[in-house]
């Protein structure tokens, strides 16, 4: 049997490892926060292309119907603002848990299942998509932006622009992804509750 003074010493060292713990999560939640400050204010901010996306198609629409004109430029700045609503807004859905999740599984399963799902699937799929398309990307970019690549269109826009939406919308998706994994670690370790988590059963 082990004495009461070693007993003592190893119920301390297991509490001290504990409070360690919990303060080094807490300071990742620190992180976390300011990660999902940075997408709030990106996410909220892009939303206004969406109303300039409209304006700008509509202005298009007009033009083509009643003047006979068009611009390669104007069309295709369309597409650009779309890109970059879609490419930009991705981490913004995904801190606010609204990409597609196949509810008819995750309802059968308990909160503790799907905790774990969770940070599989950010960890093991997320993570590496985005890793990946930023190495492919980058070197897309460089070298549209190193020959000053435009559209092949008459009157069309830079190419490389677009091609940057891409470095950095992954870029924001992949900090949202580590921001997710460390909140879903302090909820399995009971220090923290996501207010934008949806219920499930126990």
């Amino acid at each position: 049997m082990e004495s009461p003074d070693v007993a003592g010493g190893n119920s301390q060292n297991v509490g001290k490892k504990q409070v360690q713990g919990v303060i080094s999560v807490s300071g990742l939640l620190r992180v976390s926060a300011l990660i999902d400050r940075l997408t709030e204010v990106v996410g909220r901010t892009l939303y206004w292309l969406i109303l300039a996306t409209v304006l700008i198609s509509t202005a298009n629409a007009i033009a083509r119907k009643f003047f006979d004109s068009s611009s390669n430029a104007w069309l295709e700045l369309q597409w650009y603002l779309f890109s970059a609503v879609f490419l930009g807004c991705a981490g913004y859905a995904l801190l606010r848990k609204e990409h597609i999740r196949i509810d008819i599984v995750a309802s059968h399963l308990s909160k503790k299942a799907n905790d774990r799902i969770a940070l599989f699937g950010h960890v093991f799929f997320l993570l590496p998509l985005c890793l990946i398309m930023l190495y492919e990307s980058w070197p897309y970019f460089l070298e549209s932006w190193r020959i000053d690549e435009h559209s092949s269109n008459a009157g069309g826009l830079l190419r490389w622009p677009v091609k940057l939406m891409i470095i950095v919308g992954f870029g924001l998706l992949l900090l949202q992804g580590i921001s997710e994994i460390i909140k879903q670690i302090g909820v399995m370790r009971g220090v923290y509750v996501d207010p934008r988590t949806r219920t499930q059963p126990h």
